[in-house]
C-alpha cells in the first residue's frame, strides 16, 4: 500500500508517494499533472523490487507554494530533488521524468551525475543550449504569440486556467494527447490573437475526455490545483533565468545510462527540428540508448501507454544492475 507523507527539503516541504522497498526509483511529474500520473507505474515497479517515490513537485498539490517567481528555478527545482534523495537516505537514484519532470530529471543527471545511477526522459529531451533563453527567442520568432510567452504574463493564464480548472485540465490532456486528431499534423502552439493558452492547445475547444483518463482521475488532478496554477506556471516564467543559471554546464555530456520516450504524436516533437535532435541523442552522451518513438501516442506518455511504458522501465532498470 502506497504511503503518502511529507519531506522537508530545500527549505520546503514536497508530499510524496512512497512504496515498496530496494534500488530508489524516482517518478517526476510535468504540467499540470501530479504524482497520480504515475498511478499505472507503481505497481509493476514495487512488484519488480524497488523502492517508488513520486513527489508533488514545489508549487503543486499539498507541497510548498512559493510566493517569489524566482523561486521555482531550475537550481531550486534540482536542489529540492538533491534534497529529497538524502531525505530518503538513499545514496543514489534512478529518476523518470515527464514533461517539466523530465527537464529536471536532465539537469540532476548533469549537475549531480553522482546522485543519479540512470535517467529516462519522456517527452522532453535534454535541450541543447542556445544563444539566447527560450523565453526571448520565442518571443522574437513569433511575436510573442508562442505559448510560453502567453504563460510568462504575470497572472494571465492562471486566471484562465483558474476559471473552470476541471475543464482547463480536460481540455489541456485531450488537446495534445493521441487521441486528438489534430496532432496528426505537426502544430505550432501559438495563441490566437482572439483567444487564450486554451486555445492554443486545444484549438478545436474539445468536449471529449481523452480514453485513458476517467472522471474519477480528472477529480484527482482537479483537486491538486486547489489553491491555484500560479506555482505550476511560475517554472515557465523562469525558462529565460534558467537559461543564464545553467551556463556552466553548457556541453556537459551524460555518463550514466540515459533514455528518451516519447509519442510520434507529441507536438513537442515539432518544435524547431526537435525530432532531428532527438535522433542524435546517442552521439552526444556517452550511454544514451537509441530514442523510442511511440506509435499513435500523444504528450501524456506513460497515462496513454502504461504498458509500453512500464515495459521499456523495467528493461532500463534491470540493465543497471
Amino acid at each position: 500500500m502506497a504511503e503518502r507523507r511529507f519531506v522537508a527539503t530545500n527549505g520546503i516541504e514536497l508530499m510524496v508517494t512512497e512504496e515498496g522497498e530496494g534500488p530508489l526509483v524516482l517518478l517526476l511529474h510535468g504540467f499540470p499533472e501530479a504524482a497520480h500520473s504515475w498511478r499505472h507505474q507503481f505497481r509493476p515497479l514495487v512488484e519488480a523490487g524497488y523502492r517508488v517515490v513520486a513527489p508533488e513537485q514545489r508549487g503543486y498539490g499539498r507541497s510548498s507554494h512559493p510566493t517569489a517567481v524566482s523561486a521555482y528555478s531550475i537550481m531550486h527545482l534540482v536542489a529540492d530533488i538533491t534534497g529529497l534523495i538524502r531525505e530518503l537516505n538513499a545514496a543514489d537514484a534512478v529518476v523518470v521524468g515527464h514533461d517539466w519532470g523530465a527537464v529536471v530529471a536532465w539537469n540532476l543527471a548533469l549537475m549531480r551525475p553522482d546522485l543519479v545511477r540512470g535517467v529516462v526522459g519522456l517527452s522532453v529531451p535534454p535541450y541543447p543550449r542556445r544563444e539566447a533563453g527560450p523565453l526571448t527567442t520565442m518571443r522574437a520568432v513569433h511575436q510573442g504569440r508562442f505559448y510560453v510567452n502567453y504563460i510568462e504574463q504575470p497572472g494571465v493564464a492562471d486566471e484562465e486556467y483558474a476559471r473552470d480548472p476541471m475543464t482547463s485540465l480536460r481540455r489541456t490532456f485531450y488537446g495534445v494527447s493521441g487521441d486528438n486528431p489534430a496532432n496528426r499534423a505537426p502544430r505550432d502552439m501559438l495563441v490566437p490573437r482572439d483567444g487564450g493558452l486554451l486555445e492554443a492547445i486545444d484549438p478545436e475547444r474539445s468536449t471529449a475526455m481523452p480514453e485513458w483518463l476517467t472522471e474519477q482521475d480528472l477529480e484527482i488532478f482537479t483537486a491538486q490545483f486547489a489553491d491555484g496554477f500560479t506555482g505550476a506556471f511560475n517554472w515557465y516564467r523562469n525558462l529565460d533565468r534558467n537559461w543564464e543559471l545553467a551556463a556552466a554546464f553548457d556541453g556537459v555530456r551524460l555518463r550514466m545510462p540515459a533514455r528518451f520516450i516519447t509519442g510520434d504524436l507529441d507536438p513537442v516533437l515539432a518544435f524547431h527540428g526537435l525530432r532531428d535532435y532527438v535522433k542524435a541523442l546517442p552521439r552526444q552522451h556517452d550511454q544514451f540508448a537509441e530514442p523510442i518513438f511511440l506509435p499513435g501516442c500523444g504528450h501524456w506518455i506513460q497515462q496513454e501507454r502504461p504498458q509500453e511504458v512500464n515495459r521499456l522501465l523495467l528493461q532500463f532498470l534491470r540493465a543497471l544492475t
